[in-house]
């Protein structure tokens, strides 16, 4: 029996033993994967990590789905000095000063990945400095996007571009109307069949729920 099949999560935030989570705010029923990296990150509720992910300096929404080796937000380097090369930023561990260039980090602070909720990030995708992907959008494995993301958009390739929507326009602009994610526990619990079938989950949005 595998047993990693039958890990049960809780409003605490689960983090692997070998995560690495640097000044993040991690929602409820959270899960951090083997060897993830996330640092200044806000993390909504039930979003999750597969391995060896790498997050920084960005907002994720709520209940989106991140593969393995995934990087969001990758550090740029400064193309506009003599060299590239992080010796002129992280001046103390090369001994060059006494304090790091602040001005870089704060540059990179500045360009903040923006993920919306329901979001799924395959495999080795990257997500560039200043992305914003909206809710309900797929990001095809492999992937490196370099521009804004629509909502409930397949977007693949390197850079990725739009594929297809997932859904007809009015079912779209239904789901977005409806902002499920936000739902409370209880009336997640209450409704947790109509989230597994759109036909019935538009009867129930339509019917005012």
């Amino acid at each position: 029996m595998n047993m990693t099949e039958h890990r049960l999560l809780s409003e605490q935030p689960t983090i692997d033993p070998s995560a690495t989570v640097i000044n993040c705010r991690l929602g409820s029923w959270t899960d951090i994967g083997p060897n993830t990296k996330i640092e200044e990150t806000e993390f909504g509720d039930y979003s999750y990590t597969d391995g060896d992910a790498t997050i920084i300096y960005s907002t994720i929404g709520r209940f989106c789905s991140i593969a393995s080796h995934v990087r969001i937000n990758p550090g740029n380097h400064p193309m506009w000095r003599v060299t590239q090369h992080h010796l002129t930023y992280r001046r103390i561990r090369y001994q060059f000063a006494d304090t790091d260039d602040e001005t870089i980090f704060n540059w990179r602070r500045s360009h903040r990945v923006t993920i919306g909720n329901d979001v799924w990030i395959g495999h080795s995708a990257t997500i560039m400095p200043g992305v914003t992907i909206g809710t309900g959008a797929v990001i095809g494995a492999g992937s490196v996007v370099t521009k804004d993301i629509e909502p409930y958009t397949i977007a693949v390739g390197v850079p990725a571009k739009p594929l297809r929507l997932r859904f007809p326009e009015p079912v779209i602009e239904a789901l977005l109307k409806s902002q499920w994610w936000n739902w409370d526990r209880s009336e997640l619990e209450d409704h947790f069949h109509e989230l597994c079938d759109v036909d019935s989950f538009l009867k129930l949005v339509h019917e005012g729920r």
